[in-house]
C-alpha cells in the first residue's frame, strides 16, 4: 500500500499550490495523510489549520486518519537529536546569521543557508551550552564517512545520487525550536508509515540530508515525487506573503472543489497559471 502525506505550514490560508501537491498525493496514495507543520509558533495559527482542514474538505481530497501535528511530538525530535549527539554526528553552533556573513570570503548565495563551519571542531563548552542559546548542527563531513553518499529513487524509477556539495552542516534544531524542517520531517515520515513523498521540485535539495538521515537513524527510505511548481503566468511563484490568490477566495468565488481537484490530478491548471518548466 502506497501512504502518502500532505504537510502543509498553518501559517495563512493554502492556495493553487498547495491544492496541486495535495491532488497529486491522493491520487499518488492508496493511503493519504494530512499533517500539521507548526513547529514555529511565531507564524502558525489555529486559525488557519481550521483553514486547511476546510479547503481540503471543499477539494474532496478525503484524508485516512487524523491529522498528525509536530507541536505535539517535540520529545520524539529531542530522543532523535539525541541518539545523533551520542554519535557525535551534531555539534552545538552559537554563530548568528550576522556572525555567518561575516566570515564567507566568496560569495556563496543566501548566507542563512551557507555554513563555513565556524562552530565545528570547537572546544565544547557545557557550561556555554547552558547559559547561551544554540543551535545543533548536522556533522555532515562525519555522517558521511560512517553512511557514505546517499541515493535516492523518483517514482518514475529514475535514481539520483548525492554529491558532498549537496550536503552542508544543516541545523537540525534551532535556538527558537525543536526541530529543523529536516529532521522533523524524516522522523514523522517514518512514524506514520510514508512510503512516496510528495512535494515541489523546489524541495528536492532537500532529500540528500534527508536520505543521509533516515541512514544514520535506521528509518524506512520512502521514494519521492518531486512536482513542478504552480506559477503566475508571469513566473511568479505564488507565495503567502505575497498574497497569492487563496482556496478560500476561489470558493467564495464559486469554483467547485471536486472539479478543481480533478483537473489538477489531470494536469490542467485554471487561466492565469502555469507549471514550473512549462
Amino acid at each position: 500500500m502506497t501512504t502518502t502525506r500532505f504537510a502543509p505550514s498553518p501559517s495563512g490560508r493554502l492556495h493553487l499550490g498547495h491544492a496541486y501537491s495535495a491532488a497529486i498525493g491522493r491520487a499518488a496514495g492508496e493511503r493519504f495523510l494530512l499533517r500539521i507543520e507548526d513547529l514555529d509558533p511565531g507564524r502558525c495559527r489555529p486559525e488557519f489549520v481550521e483553514g486547511i482542514r476546510e479547503d481540503l474538505d471543499w477539494l474532496g481530497l478525503a484524508v485516512d486518519a487524523p491529522p498528525l501535528f509536530q507541536s505535539r511530538r517535540v520529545q520524539l525530535y529531542a530522543d532523535a537529536i539525541e541518539l545523533l549527539k551520542a554519535r557525535n554526528l551534531v555539534y552545538p553552533c552559537f554563530c548568528t546569521r550576522a556572525d555567518i556573513a561575516a566570515s564567507l570570503t566568496a560569495p556563496h548565495g543566501d548566507a542563512g543557508a551557507f555554513y563555513p563551519g565556524t562552530c565545528r571542531g570547537a572546544n565544547d563548552d557545557p557550561d556555554r551550552r547552558y547559559s547561551t542559546a544554540h543551535s545543533w548542527r548536522f556533522d555532515s563531513a562525519r555522517a558521511i564517512a560512517l553512511a557514505g553518499l546517499p541515493e535516492w529513487r523518483e517514482a518514475d524509477g529514475r535514481v539520483f545520487a548525492a554529491s558532498p556539495a549537496d550536503l552542508g552542516d544543516a541545523i537540525l534544531a534551532r535556538k527558537d525550536a525543536p526541530a529543523s524542517y529536516h529532521l522533523a520531517c524524516v522522523v514523522d515520515d517514518a512514524a506514520s508509515g510514508v512510503s512516496l513523498v510528495v512535494r515541489g521540485e523546489d524541495l528536492r535539495p532537500s532529500t540528500p540530508i534527508q536520505r543521509l538521515l533516515q541512514a544514520l537513524l535506521d528509518l524506512p527510505e520512502p521514494a519521492y515525487l518531486h512536482h513542478p511548481l504552480v506559477l503566475h503566468d508571469d513566473g511568479r511563484r505564488l507565495a503567502k506573503r505575497d498574497l497569492a490568490p487563496t482556496l478560500a477566495a476561489m470558493r467564495d468565488a464559486g469554483v467547485d472543489g471536486p472539479a478543481l481537484a480533478a483537473d489538477l490530478m489531470a494536469g490542467r491548471l485554471p487561466l492565469g497559471f502555469r507549471f514550473s518548466g512549462a
